[in-house]
């Protein structure tokens, strides 16, 4: 049984453990077993209500590609028909040894007013062991919890990126040294490029395949939790001139 704690983490030395919360929080989530999307191949994919998704992230102000097209609805229906996060770590734990999955082609994880519910991330971690699980998080990198919690589910290989809003913001995430980072890029960005501080960025290599050969069933860029070159994704979706502004916004 993993315990998510400040395991070898960087920072203050004073940290104490995190202490359990109390209530529960409800979160609605759905496991698709082959996802139909052409740039992710066919694994499982998960979609977390929009509720998971914290108010700091620009995106939801507009430039979201989650909320347009087909995965819209999906997303949509996920508050009504979707699975308890208990029922939904069963699922993966049931999943094949070594199976690739994305978690959240919609949605982050599970929060109470921005902090990232420990309990949740613990089981979901927990039910990934022997499976190569990935994520992405736009949640608050300055509160303490979200970064233990964060450092914790990519040293025990539930890889977490860190999603920046633009490449100032990937230097700010990169510094904590907690996990990998990606980031929006302009819409017109299809060849790498570096950070301010000097960081790599490599663009999604699926994202400007003209032959739809890579996916991230090849990929596995962002699966891999010690990853140190930036993963940009090219503002996508109906809503990218939004998505490609906040990108360029230092």
């Amino acid at each position: 049984m993993v315990i998510l704690n400040n395991w070898g983490l960087t920072g203050p030395q004073n940290w104490e453990p995190l202490k359990p919360w109390k209530g529960k929080i409800m979160t609605k989530v759905r496991l698709t077993m082959k996802s139909r999307n052409k740039k992710t191949g066919p694994i499982p994919v998960s979609t977390t209500e929009e509720k998971s998704c914290p108010d700091i992230c620009p995106l939801k102000q507009g430039g979201c590609y989650a909320k347009g097209g087909p995965l819209a609805i999906v997303w949509r229906e996920t508050e009504t028909i979707g699975d308890s996060w208990k029922a939904f770590c069963g699922k993966i734990k049931n999943l094949g040894e070594g199976q690739l999955w994305r978690h959240n082609q919609a949605g982050d994880l599970p929060h109470k007013n921005g902090t990232i519910d420990k309990a949740k991330v613990e089981l979901l971690v927990n039910s990934n062991i022997g499976k190569k699980g990935f994520t992405y998080t736009h949640h608050d990198m300055t509160i303490r919890e979200n970064v233990l919690i964060v450092g914790a589910a990519n040293i025990c290989n539930f890889t977490v990126n860190l999603s920046a809003n633009n490449l100032d913001h990937a230097d700010s995430l990169t510094l904590l040294g907690i996990a990998p980072v990606v980031t929006i890029l302009p819409v017109d960005q299809v060849t790498n490029t570096t950070t301010p501080a000097g960081n790599k960025v490599t663009v999604c290599p699926a994202a400007i395949d003209k032959t739809d050969k890579i996916t991230c069933k090849t990929c596995k860029l962002c699966a891999d939790p010690k990853r140190k070159t930036i993963i940009g994704f090219p503002a996508h979706g109906v809503a990218r001139r939004k998505a490609s502004t906040i990108a360029e916004t230092a």
